[in-house]
C-alpha cells in the first residue's frame, strides 16, 4: 500500500491524498490551492495521478481548500464516486458551483486584458456547469456508517466539529502478506481538519481510539489560541467601542462555519434582556452580505441533527439560534453597495475570510482608511493573503486600483478560527490508545509541521513526519516500515522557493489589482454486515430526529427506537472488532 501526498504539504491549501492498494486507488479530498496567485497557478498544474485511474473520492469536508478542485478532477476524467456526509454534501452544490462562477469571471476578465495586449484567451479552471455535472458522482453518507467501498477498503465518517457535517475518516484497507499469504488489515485514519472543543452548534471532535497510521492537519501546530481571542465578550466589546466612535465593524468570515458560529454568539447576546450590553446593541444592525453564507445558513438549519445537545436544548425550545432581529442578510449587489453608503454604525460580515475576493474587499475599500472603523479577523489567514498582509501590519494596501491607508483599527481574533490550537491537536493524539506506527503531518505551513513533530515527540513520544514536499510512502501491511520512495527536496531550497514565489505574487498582486474587475465576488459475535445494517438503521432514525422545523420529544423517539444508548455504544464498539475479525476469516478461507 502506498501513500502519495498531492497537495496541503507547502501549506494550508490544496488538500489531495492517494492510497494506492494492490488493486484500487482511493482519493481522500480534491482541495483547491488558496493563498495568492503564486500559491492558485499551481491549480492549473496536471494532477500527479491519472484521474480516470481513481475509484474513489473520500470527501472530510465542504472548504473549498478540501474540496474545490473536484470539478476538474472531473472535467480530466474521473468517474468514480464521491463520499462525503450528508451535511457536507448539501454544503458542496453550493460551494462549487459559486466557485465555478468565479472562475468563470476571472476568466472573462483576463481575455479582456490579453484581448487588447493581443495575449491568447485563457480558458477557466472550471465553470459553473462544470461543478454541477460533478456532483452527479456524490453519494451522501452518514456519521458512523460503515462503507464497504470494495473488496479491500472500508471506510467511516466521524465528527470533527470543524464545519457542518466536517470529518475525520477511518479506513481499513485489507491486503495479502507476501510472506505468511493471510489476509491483513492496516486502519489509517485521516483527521481531515479538526474544530475545537467546546464550541457552539456543532460536536466536539471525535476521539478515535486505534490507527496504524494517521494523516493529521496541523494549521496551529506550534501555537494555543489566547484566552481571549475566543471569548465572544471581547467581540462584543470591540463593537459597542467601535460604534461609539461612529464607526463599523468589519468582520472578514468564511461563508461556511464561521459566518453561521457568529450569528449563533451574536444571537445570545442581543435575544437576552437580562444581559446589559443587549441595550448597547439595540440599535446596532447585523448584516450577512454574502450569498453563499445565506444559503450555507439555511443548510445548517436543515441539518439540525448533527448540532450539538446545548444547541438542540436550544431548538426544543422554539428558539431559532440562527436568527435575531437586529440580523439581516443583503442579497442584491444594490444592498450590498448601499452599506456603505448608509452613515449608521454597524457589523458587516462578509466573505471571503482571507479578503482575497467577494464583497469583503469591497468593504475593505470603504472602511479600512477610517480610524473610526475596525476590522476583525476570526480565521486563518493564509500566507499571502490581503488579509495576512493586514495582521502583520502593511500600511497601505491596493484595492481595485486605489491605494487605500490602513487606519482602522485590527484585531485578530483567532480563537474563532474552527481549527483546533496546538493543545487542542495533542488533546486529540493522546486520545489514541494503540498509537500509530506512523503519523503524517499535512495542512500547515513548513516550520510549523517541524515544530509540532518535535512537540509531538517529546509529549506524546510519537515519532512524525512532517511532509514538506509532494512525496510517496510504501507502508508495509499491518503498520510496518515506511519506506519514502519520491525524492525529496533540501528544506533550504524548498524555502527558497516559497520565497520566491511568493516575492512573485506580491508583484503581481499589485500589477492586477489596479485593474481588478469589481464583479469577482453489539458483541463480537454479530455478523459484521448485519452489524453495518443496523447502525445505518439507528443513524437513519437519529438524522430524522430532530432539524428546525420537526422536533421529536424523547418520548416519542423511545417509542421508535428500542435500542437503548449504552447498546448503541456497544453496537458501534464492536464494529471495529468485527471488520478486523471479519477481514482475517474471510482470508484464512481463501487459502483453505
Amino acid at each position: 500500500m502506498k501513500i502519495e501526498f498531492c497537495g496541503a504539504t507547502t501549506g494550508v491549501t490544496g488538500s489531495c491524498h492517494l492510497i494506492t492498494t494492490e488493486h484500487h486507488k482511493v482519493l481522500l479530498d480534491c482541495g483547491q490551492f488558496q493563498g495568492g496567485t503564486a500559491q492558485e497557478e499551481l491549480n492549473y498544474e496536471p494532477f500527479p495521478f491519472d484521474p480516470a485511474e481513481i475509484e474513489y473520492l473520500v470527501l472530510s469536508h465542504a472548504h473549498i481548500d478540501h474540496c474545490g478542485r473536484i470539478p476538474l478532477l472531473v472535467k480530466r476524467g474521473f468517474k468514480g464516486l464521491i463520499y462525503c456526509t450528508d451535511a457536507t454534501a448539501d454544503l458542496l452544490g453550493i460551494m462549487l458551483k459559486d466557485s465555478g462562477h468565479i472562475h468563470e469571471q476571472e476568466a472573462e476578465w483576463k481575455n479582456r486584458k490579453n484581448a487588447r495586449a493581443g495575449r491568447p484567451l485563457v480558458e477557466p479552471l472550471y465553470t459553473e456547469r462544470d461543478a454541477e455535472e460533478s456532483l452527479k458522482f456524490v453519494r451522501p453518507v452518514l456519521y458512523d456508517q460503515l462503507i464497504e467501498l470494495n473488496d479491500e477498503v472500508n471506510i467511516c465518517f466521524n465528527d470533527a466539529g470543524h464545519i457542518l457535517g466536517s470529518g475525520e475518516i477511518e479506513i481499513w484497507v485489507t491486503e495479502k502478506d507476501n510472506e505468511t499469504g493471510e489476509d491483513n488489515t492496516s486502519k489509517i485514519v485521516f483527521s481531515g481538519d479538526l474544530g475545537v472543543m467546546d464550541r457552539p452548534i456543532l460536536r466536539n471532535p471525535t476521539i478515535i481510539k486505534k490507527a496504524d497510521y494517521v494523516i493529521m492537519e496541523s494549521t496551529y501546530g506550534n501555537r494555543n489560541h489566547p484566552d481571549n481571542a475566543m471569548d465572544v465578550n471581547h467581540l462584543v466589546d470591540i463593537i459597542c467601542e467601535t460604534a461609539k466612535r461612529g464607526g463599523n465593524s468589519i468582520i472578514p468570515s468564511f461563508a461556511v462555519g464561521r459566518t453561521q458560529e457568529l450569528i449563533f454568539e451574536l444571537n445570545r447576546i442581543y435575544e437576552d434582556p437580562s444581559d446589559p450590553r443587549s441595550k448597547q446593541l439595540a440599535d446596532i444592525k447585523v448584516y450577512v452580505d454574502s450569498p453563499m453564507a445565506s444559503a450555507a445558513t439555511e443548510v445548517f438549519k436543515n441539518n439540525a441533527q448533527v448540532f450539538d445537545e446545548e444547541t438542540k436544548d436550544y431548538i426544543s425550545k422554539g428558539e431559532n439560534p440562527l436568527e435575531f432581529d437586529n440580523l439581516k442578510f443583503t442579497q442584491t449587489t444594490e444592498e450590498s453597495q448601499w452599506l456603505n453608503i448608509d452613515k449608521e454604525p454597524k457589523v458587516i460580515i462578509s466573505a471571503s475570510g482571507m479578503c482575497e475576493a467577494g464583497r469583503i474587499r469591497h468593504h475593505l475599500k470603504h472602511n479600512l482608511w477610517d480610524a473610526r472603523n475596525s476590522i476583525i479577523f476570526v480565521g486563518y489567514q493564509a500566507e499571502g493573503t490581503l488579509g495576512r498582509g493586514i495582521i502583520d501590519g502593511e500600511k497601505e494596501v491596493t484595492l481595485f486600483g486605489e491605494n487605500v491607508q490602513v487606519n482602522a483599527q485590527i484585531h485578530n481574533l483567532e480563537g474563532f478560527s474552527g481549527h483546533a490550537d496546538m493543545d487542542g491537536l495533542l488533546g486529540w493524539l493522546k486520545g489514541f490508545q494503540q498509537g500509530p506506527k506512523k503519523l503524517f503531518l499535512v495542512h500547515g505551513e513548513p516550520d510549523v509541521k517541524i515544530e509540532f513533530a518535535k512537540t509531538i515527540k517529546e509529549q506524546i513520544g510519537i515519532d512524525a513526519i512532517p511532509v514538506n514536499v509532494n512525496s510517496e510512502y510504501e507502508l508495509e501491511v499491518g503498520g510496518g516500515v515506511v519506506t519514502m520512495n519520491a525524492a525529496v527536496a533540501d528544506a533550504a531550497d524548498e524555502k527558497m522557493i516559497n520565497e520566491a514565489r511568493e516575492n512573485l505574487y506580491n508583484v503581481r498582486r499589485r500589477l492586477e489589482d489596479i485593474i481588478y474587475n469589481a464583479n469577482l465576488s453489539v458483541s463480537k459475535e454479530i455478523d459484521p454486515e448485519r452489524l453495518a445494517r443496523i447502525n445505518n438503521i439507528i443513524l437513519e432514525l437519529e438524522k430524522s430526529a430532530i432539524n428546525l422545523g420537526s422536533v421529536i420529544s424523547e418520548s416519542d423517539a423511545s417509542e421508535n427506537v428500542e435500542l437503548t444508548d449504552e447498546q448503541i455504544a456497544e453496537l458501534k464498539a464492536a464494529r471495529e472488532e468485527t471488520i478486523r475479525e471479519g477481514k482475517k476469516n474471510k482470508g484464512k478461507k481463501n487459502n483453505a
